[in-house]
């Protein structure tokens, strides 16, 4: 489990969002149940309307850690641990 606060560049939030949904196959629906937020939250991430909590950042970092070696390649790519 990573105990740091992860960080990703603002202008780059909804794409790692994007990206992430779409390795995993689901819907803004089905991913926001994934992370226990609503569709709206999602589509607004992903918009970049607004932007993840921390918390929510966090547990985005911990599920990517999840879906394997492609998970790693988003977190090497969008994240940078300080």
């Amino acid at each position: 489990m990573l105990k740091r606060p992860l960080l990703v560049k603002k202008t780059e939030i909804g794409g790692l969002i994007r990206d992430f949904r779409l390795l995993t196959g689901l819907t803004q629906e089905q991913f926001g149940a994934y992370l226990g937020v609503t569709y709206g939250t999602i589509n607004r991430w992903e918009n970049e309307r607004s932007q993840p909590s921390p918390i929510a950042m966090q547990l985005i970092g911990q599920k990517l850690g999840e879906v394997g070696e492609q998970g790693q390649e988003l977190l090497a790519k969008y994240f940078s641990i300080p």
